[in-house]
């Protein structure tokens, strides 16, 4: 068992930056896991933001490409997500995920774990 909690959300103007952190906990070794931030905004599909691999390789989607920087520190077995530039359409409710083995999990359906997510709000 794998246990996520996310922090770092809250509220911040169009530009500004945030940076979530993902912490995990549980017998298993983190280093081994995939791990990818997705988002939810209100009356639409949960969508994938980025996600790394056990060996560091790393994937976005294309509309926060260059804005947002995802990363992880094995040692405290912890994601990070920096986010630069945020804009309104940003606003969402971001839930980290977890799944282990090598690769990039081809969808939300191919994670193992997930945390209880923390909303970032973007003002205009």
């Amino acid at each position: 068992q794998v246990q996520l909690v996310e922090s770092g959300g809250g509220l911040v103007q169009a530009g500004g930056s945030l940076r979530l952190s993902c912490a995990a906990s549980g017998r298993s070794t983190f280093s081994n896991y995939a791990m990818g931030w997705y988002r939810q905004a209100p009356g639409k599909q949960r969508e994938l933001v980025a996600a790394i691999t056990s060996g560091g390789s790393t994937n976005y989607a294309d509309s926060v490409k260059g804005r947002f920087t995802i990363s992880r520190d094995n040692a405290k077995n912890t994601v990070y997500l920096q986010m630069i530039s945020l804009k309104p359409e940003d606003t969402a409710v971001y839930y980290c995920a977890a799944r282990r083995g090598m690769g990039f999990p081809t969808g939300p359906q191919n994670y193992d774990y997930w945390g209880q997510g923390t909303q970032v709000t973007v003002s205009s």
